[in-house]
């Protein structure tokens, strides 16, 4: 229920804070006080559209705050999945509006998105105006209301569940058909290319290993003459005998420096270091005659590795890969692509399966729900028949009607409420042409949704017109019944209906002495001030003697 209402900039709602309490809340006023924009404050707080005609003149920006009580675990659910405190099913929700138009929201007292706000609005307050009766055309609306009234609701919010699931299935089976027909049809390239990957025999780190090879066999002739040059250098002699190899050299320095060492203890230190020099030189010779013997001056070899080299890279290129390891992964991606159909005929069968399974169950789902519909479209159907010709309707029939339809979310009925006003040939409701028959159907469905359903705060907004008299009297004790459920708030301006309500509140337009400026204010009416305003209703500006006793008559009625 709506517990508090505050407006500041609003209009010509200079500052307002308001109470409400639970039943019946009858709201009046004079054409043109204001009744209309407080309907649009809170159709803000909902979620309506913001813009900058809503701050009042000279005001930096608007605020409405509306604060509710509710049980509702679905809204509960909401708003913990967008990150916003429960607080035990207090909720606050405000928006502000600044002078540019831009708004901002919040519920309690966390930032969110404007959408979040018309998601729960449906939770919160249904604004029922006399524009409304466009509902009893929306075959969603007339389903939701015999289903509540059926009772079938839990089963419906399952059968839903049930075909959010079925969907999902057969959207992966389209999926996974296409990725079967997708291989199917690219099959024959695929093991093509594979066959030539395969057949390449990719070795990770070969190209490296390959262009080293290259390089030698390439400039075999020079790496040999090289490594023969430095061999000659180390070992040779000069022919006449007097120049030594450096390994000679170095034994006779050594021995040399072995003779002085025994008179200079620092010379046999350099002794050793000569030998050491000398071990090292040997090591590299080795080395180098050993290199010098591996390579070979081989033509056959040379084209060889680089008819191995242009392979890799001309795979490389077909491919657009960098280096043998993304060669060697597609040629691995390949192979698995040719095995796969076979793992996706098989998860197709599975799929197939499961989807068997959940449409028989979503079959048997919908013919129970079928069934509880059928059972209780009859009583339904009297009970909205009893209630219209309560209300000077003496004749009229409200059928419905269920036709067999596709399964879908909702089961596999499609259902039309029919009417007449004379009993005879009943047509689809939509087509009534009276405004103040469909005024009182809807009226009817609506205190018939207020037994059976969880329905939020509801607010009529001259749900009676078209009406008058006996009728206005009826459809008020209607409203007056449905507060008795739940927290409703009735826009009128019938005193029959007026005099139904709990609580009195009154909107009235005033000019501000201070500033000249027309302000709209509400204000809860003392019994006194409701007996006046009923006469008010009832005979006009010139309140009679008469019209004050008519009052207080309907008042304690």
């Amino acid at each position: 229920m709506l517990t508090t209402l505050q407006v500041r900039n609003y209009v010509l709602i200079d500052s307002l804070e308001i109470d409400f309490p639970e039943g019946l809340i009858i709201i009046t006023g004079q054409t043109g006080a204001g009744k209309s924009i407080l309907l649009g404050a809170l159709s803000l707080v909902m979620g309506a559209k913001a813009d900058a005609s809503m701050v009042s003149e000279g005001a930096d920006n608007c605020v409405v705050e509306a604060e509710f009580e509710t049980d509702d675990k679905t809204l509960q659910t909401v708003l913990e999945e967008n990150e916003v405190e429960w607080e035990g099913g207090h909720i606050t929700v405000r928006r502000v509006v600044n002078r540019s138009g831009r708004s901002r929201a919040f519920i309690n007292d966390c930032p969110v998105p404007v959408t979040l706000l018309q998601e729960i609005s449906s939770g919160l307050i249904d604004i029922h105006s006399q524009h409304q009766t466009l509902l009893l055309s929306d075959k969603s609306f007339q389903l939701d209301i015999l289903d509540h009234f059926a009772g079938t609701m839990s089963s419906r919010e399952e059968c839903a569940s049930l075909w959010k699931m079925l969907s999902a299935l057969k959207s992966e089976l389209r999926s996974v058909e296409e990725r079967i027909a997708r291989q199917i049809s690219e099959k024959e390239y695929n093991e093509a290319q594979y066959r030539q990957l395969e057949a390449a025999a990719l070795r990770e780190g070969e190209l490296a290993e390959l262009e080293e090879e290259q390089k030698q066999l390439a400039n075999a002739e020079e790496i040999k003459t090289s490594l023969s040059s430095a061999e000659e250098l180390f070992t040779s002699a000069s022919s006449g005998g007097e120049m030594l190899s450096i390994d000679a050299s170095l034994k006779e320095a050594y021995k040399m420096l072995l003779k002085a060492g025994r008179y200079v203890p620092a010379v046999s230190e350099l002794a050793e270091r000569v030998d050491t020099c000398r071990r090292e030189l040997d090591d590299i010779l080795s080395d180098a005659v050993s290199i010098n013997a591996g390579i070979e001056l081989s033509e056959s070899r040379l084209e060889e590795v680089e008819s191995r080299m242009s392979l890799i890279y001309g795979l490389m290129q077909k491919h657009s890969c960098s280096d043998v390891s993304e060669l060697t992964a597609l040629r691995d991606r390949l192979s698995e692509s040719l095995a796969d159909t076979a793992v996706l005929e098989e998860k197709r069968e599975s799929i197939l399966l499961q989807i068997s399974k959940v449409e028989k169950e979503v079959n048997v789902l919908a013919d129970r729900i079928h069934s509880a519909r059928t059972a209780a479209s009859g009583s339904f159907a009297e009970a909205i028949t009893s209630s219209i010709r309560d209300m000077e309707l003496p004749y009229a029939i409200f059928e419905v009607s269920l036709n067999d339809v596709p399964v879908s979310a909702t089961g596999r009925d499609a259902v039309m409420f029919r009417f007449s006003s004379t009993g005879r040939n009943a047509v689809d409701v939509a087509k009534c042409a009276s405004g103040g028959e469909m005024s009182r159907i809807m009226l009817a469905l609506k205190a018939m949704m207020a037994r059976y359903a969880n329905m939020p705060t509801m607010i009529f907004d001259e749900i009676d017109t078209g009406v008058s008299g006996s009728v206005a009297d009826r459809m008020g004790s209607v409203i007056c019944e449905m507060g008795s459920f739940m927290q409703v708030f009735a826009i009128t301006h019938l005193p029959q209906v007026a005099a139904k309500g709990t609580a009195h509140y009154m909107v009235a337009k005033d000019i501000d002495p201070l500033t000249s400026k027309a302000v709209s204010t509400i204000k809860k009416l003392s019994e006194e001030q409701r007996v006046m305003e009923v006469a008010r209703m009832l005979s006009g500006t010139v309140l009679t003697d008469a019209a004050i006793a008519n009052a207080k008559s309907l008042l304690n009625s």
